[in-house]
C-alpha cells in the first residue's frame, strides 16, 4: 500500500499557531480569578482557547483525510478516530480530545453561555492537554511511516 501524503505546510504553521495560543493562556491562568474576571482577560482567554482547539481540531481533521475510510463529519469523531488509529492515546482521545472538540463547539457556538469560572477552571485543570496533543502529533512527524503516512 502507498503511504499516503501528509503536507508538512498544513501542519507546521498550525502547531506554531497552537503553542503561541498556548503560552498566552499559560499567562491568563496565572493570574488570580479577580484579575482574570476582568472582560479584557475573559475575553483574551475566550479566543485563544477557541483558536487553540480549532487548530488542534485542524490538524486531526487533515491527517484523518489522508487515511483511506477515516473521512469524518464532526470533531468528536476526530478524536475517536486519532484514538482508533493510535495516532493519539485512545484513553485520551475518548476523555480529553472528545472533551476538547465539545468544548470547541461551546466557545462557538453557546459563547453567550460560557462564564468566567469554567474557562479559570479549564485553564487551572486542563490546559495540558494542549501541548499533551502536540507530543502525539510530534511523534506523527517524526515517524510517519508507523502510520502508513509520509511527509512532505
Amino acid at each position: 500500500m502507498t503511504a499516503r501524503i501528509i503536507k508538512r505546510q498544513s501542519i507546521i504553521p498550525r502547531i506554531d499557531g497552537i503553542q503561541h495560543d498556548y503560552e498566552k493562556l499559560k499567562s491568563l491562568a496565572e493570574l488570580p480569578l479577580e484579575l482574570f474576571q476582568e472582560e479584557d482577560n475573559f475575553v483574551k482567554a475566550q479566543f485563544y482557547l477557541r483558536r487553540a482547539l480549532e487548530g488542534i481540531l485542524n490538524i486531526g481533521s487533515h491527517i484523518l483525510t489522508r487515511i483511506p475510510g477515516s473521512r469524518i463529519t464532526e470533531y468528536k469523531q476526530v478524536a475517536t478516530r486519532l484514538g482508533e488509529l493510535g495516532i493519539v492515546d485512545r484513553s485520551f482521545a475518548d476523555s480529553n480530545l472528545k472533551a476538547m472538540a465539545g468544548y470547541r463547539n461551546r466557545l462557538t457556538h453557546f459563547y453567550a453561555d460560557v462564564t468566567h469560572q469554567e474557562i479559570y477552571s479549564i485553564l487551572k485543570n486542563n490546559l495540558e492537554d494542549i501541548p499533551r496533543f502536540l507530543s502525539y502529533i510530534k511523534r506523527l512527524l517524526d515517524k510517519p511511516e508507523i502510520f502508513n503516512l509520509k511527509i512532505e
